[in-house]
């Protein structure tokens, strides 16, 4: 083999290389779950992309006869160059995390691709050095690299399929390992959180509070799977930790109850129960069972804490544990409620009212009655711990936003930033919204591309959620293509100005757009920000 030979092998076997990276890539945003992989990959039309398309051109033109082979093999070698540029630069809201998990994949995925190319080559391969250029062997071998290209979501979920009673024993005994910290730690106060949405921000909010009087421990980001749990255990927890706050997600019936099982919390907050995830939930009644796993596994002795703003929380009875509930807008049937709320430049001031004649006035840096109800929730944990009014008022002052939630930003230019950005959901983005049309000093703008994973009312949602913005802001910029119609058509139902109705392809194209448009005095909502798994 000689060295043009060489060199055209490595440029299109490490451009397989990066569509192994990619295609793990959009697994790790699936959860590794090969159902959800599928339905994605059939959803964003991935399978069909401009990539795999133009690499199908790329191997009908290695074996074409117009060109000599070595003309062929340098023009696709060109292509591979491209593309794998191109790959490189592209920028993901949540890149691809390098954990050990990634690694073994990775690993089967380049076994599997090299083994099968080096197979063609041994096999198939005739004519000493001249074989890459003047002979099948070479062009056969370089046409598995393409077919690979071109299925390299098939050579990932191989990959996953081969590994998993790898991964069963490795989550076994880490979980074995969780478990024994736990067990040795009988005086660690665990509080369990879940809900459609609000659960993250309500996590931060309980442990800053809880953080005046105990040490506390909560798990960090995004880790509500059972792994994340785990490895928040194993990794992070100290024996002198006094709680341990466990946010807890879930995509499907048994998810909760599986961490559940695991941590047993004598606490559980139920945020919310709505319509998210309904792709994997299929009904809002499985959203329901699902979130209140948490409630039903608690122990006699426990303590529940449910908000009733949302129906499919009121309406669900508890008798296996005594429990209190709390709401802003709904305060029939509830034993705390937030009074008094005024939104201020600083922030929001509000009174946490119960029924044992409780009065708790607070002032927090954050806006939206979203926020609120989640403080209400965490004052509640709080005073069943034994916190003072003192030591919960200094930490309601203090607590921080949370990024990318409602997340308040004034710009050295005078304008200001809502930064909503990590998720959406019908009635945050709802909320959001209502925070946005209270700004009133230059033009109130959304940025949005609406919301994902509500199944069979996704069309609806987003309409609805178009309806609102359009009664309620002055500019809208709807961004991709993912549930434009159904946002566009609920705008369109009220009397919003058109000329104020923007449409772009992405986020790079509503920043070019803003920067002509803004002035001092403007606010601008970003109200979700898909991720790398939707278009």
């Amino acid at each position: 083999m000689n060295a043009f030979s060489i060199v055209i092998y490595v440029i299109c076997g490490l451009y397989m290389l990066l569509n192994f990276k990619h295609d793990i890539h959009m697994l790790q945003q699936n959860s590794y779950r090969i159902d959800r992989y599928w339905k994605w990959l059939n959803r964003s039309g991935d399978i069909s992309s401009t990539s795999r398309l133009i690499n199908v051109g790329a191997l009908f033109l290695l074996f074409s006869t117009l060109l000599s082979p070595a003309v062929n093999a340098l023009i696709v070698a060109a292509v591979c160059c491209v593309q794998a540029v191109a790959m490189f630069r592209k920028k993901f809201k949540k890149p691809l995390v390098f954990t050990a998990r990634v690694k073994r994949i990775y690993s089967v995925c380049a076994f599997l691709g090299i083994a099968l190319t080096l197979a063609v080559i041994l096999t198939a391969g005739r004519g000493g050095s001249d074989a890459f250029l003047y002979y099948s062997g070479g062009q056969l071998s370089l046409g598995v690299i393409l077919l690979l290209c071109i299925f390299s979501w098939m050579i990932a979920i191989a990959a996953v399929w081969i590994l998993k009673p790898v991964e069963a024993s490795i989550n076994a005994k880490y979980r074995n390992e969780a478990v024994s910290i736990l067990e040795s730690m009988p005086g660690l106060k665990i509080v369990g959180i879940t809900g459609s949405y609000g659960k993250t921000s309500t996590k931060h909010y309980l442990q800053r509070i809880l953080s005046e009087r105990y040490d506390v421990l909560m798990t960090p980001g995004s880790y509500n799977t059972p792994m994340g749990v785990i490895r928040t255990i194993r990794e992070m927890m100290k024996p002198y930790n006094e709680v341990f706050i466990c946010e807890m997600g879930a995509k499907q019936v048994g998810d909760i109850k599986e961490i559940c099982d695991m941590v047993h919390p004598q606490i559980g907050i139920v945020t919310a129960v709505g319509p998210m995830h309904l792709e994997s939930f299929k009904s809002i009644e499985n959203v329901q069972k699902t979130k209140f796993e948490l409630i039903d596994a608690l122990p006699k002795d426990g303590f529940g804490v449910i908000n009733n703003d949302f129906e499919w929380c009121a309406n669900r009875n508890v008798n296996n544990v005594d429990v209190l509930r709390y709401g802003v807008s709904n305060p029939a049937g509830c034993d705390y409620v937030a009074t008094e709320v005024k939104y201020s430049p600083d922030g929001t001031s509000f009174t946490v009212e119960g029924k044992d004649g409780t009065r708790l006035e607070l002032h927090t840096r954050l806006v939206g009655e979203c926020n609120i109800s989640n403080l209400v929730a965490a004052v509640i944990v709080a005073l069943h711990l034994g916190l003072t009014h003192d030591e919960i008022r200094r930490a309601v002052d203090s607590i921080e936003q949370v990024e990318h939630r409602l997340n308040v930003k004034r710009t050295p230019g005078g304008v200001t930033i809502i930064d909503d950005a990590f998720n959406s959901n019908p009635a945050g983005s709802r909320m959001a919204v209502d925070v946005l049309s209270q700004f009133r000093t230059g033009k109130r703008i959304i940025v949005t591309p609406g919301m994902i994973e509500l199944g069979s009312e996704q069309e609806t949602l987003n309409r609805d959620l178009g309806k609102h913005i359009g009664e309620n802001v002055d500019v809208a910029v709807i961004v991709g293509a993912y549930n434009r119609n159904a946002l566009v058509d609920g705008i369109r139902s009220t009397d919003f100005d058109e000329k104020n109705l923007h449409i772009v392809d992405s986020f790079a194209d509503s920043q070019t757009l803003l920067s002509k448009i803004l002035a001092p005095g403007d606010t601008v909502l970003y109200e979700n920000d898909l991720p790398d798994s939707f278009r």
